[in-house]
């Protein structure tokens, strides 16, 4: 079973969990830090080497936590192009063009290996989507697609893995194929996650970030810190909240709690 609330207040921990976070304070060295930064497609590109396209689910909740994909139409069938930031191998991607036929999507990841597994996916079509490889913190997306003339950004569990000094090139870059008027929908772990209070000491690189085991990123997110990144860019609040869910597994008698921060910002 599962349970879950939305609003503005972050997730209070317990004092065992507060405690374990105050103590762990000792950061990655620099050097270590460099080298991450360095190898991020390459540990990014082996992390899709290793698990192939299972390791995360098809994502058929976005269509019903996302309603903008439907509520962005002026009329029922119109025709809307998408831009998936950070694709992965299209778990998110392949519902969407299954249930919405009039969807027309560009999709890019950092990392080449998984954007062969899209390529190879066998509801794949040049007709209906362009995908490329592209670090969107330097390589510009205007290469690829045309200025302002995209619906909808979907910005779900990527800008997390970039390091929060760059994450502010992310949104100017994708602000420029963003119609004015339209938005970014984006969804990422939050504050005080469930992954983040697992990771074990020397994990930490900065406030809120972490290295995982396989030099993968991963930052968490607070409201605040979220909205003064898409507000410096140009961009305006539309929604912004946590969303925090209790999964309960009833074989282990664990309750997790899970932090997510979900939100839409307008170009104006």
């Amino acid at each position: 079973g599962a349970f879950q609330k939305k609003g503005h207040s972050a997730r209070v921990l317990s004092p065992e969990e507060a405690e374990k976070l105050a103590k762990d304070q000792v950061l990655v060295s620099e050097f270590k830090q460099l080298k991450l930064e360095k190898e991020a497609q390459k540990n990014w590109d082996l992390f899709y080497k290793r698990n192939s396209t299972n390791f995360f689910k098809d994502r058929h909740w976005t269509t019903r936590e996302f309603q903008e994909l439907k509520a962005c139409r002026e009329f029922a069938d119109e025709k809307l192009t998408i831009l998936e930031a950070g694709c992965g191998v299209g778990n998110c991607l392949f519902p969407l063009l299954e249930e919405d036929l009039n969807i027309f999507a560009y999709a890019c990841d950092f990392s080449p290996r998984a954007v062969e597994y899209v390529k190879k996916n066998a509801l794949y079509s040049t007709e209906r989507c362009k995908v490329f490889q592209c670090d969107l913190t330097k390589d510009d997306l205007l290469d690829n697609i045309p200025a302002d003339s995209v619906d909808v950004v979907t910005l779900i569990f990527v800008l997390s893995a970039i390091h929060p000094d760059k994450m502010h090139l992310v949104l100017r870059n994708i602000y420029k194929v963003l119609k004015p008027g339209k938005c970014v929908l984006f969804r990422d772990y939050g504050l005080y996650d469930h992954a983040m209070l697992r990771f074990k000491s020397g994990s930490k690189l900065g406030e809120n970030f972490y290295v995982r085991q396989d030099g993968t990123r991963s930052y968490f997110f607070t409201e605040e810190f979220l909205s003064q990144l898409f507000k410096a860019e140009g961009y305006k609040q539309v929604v912004n909240e946590y969303v925090q869910r209790e999964t309960v597994n009833r074989k282990e008698d664990l309750c997790v709690p899970r932090v997510f921060v979900q939100s839409k910002f307008q170009k104006p």
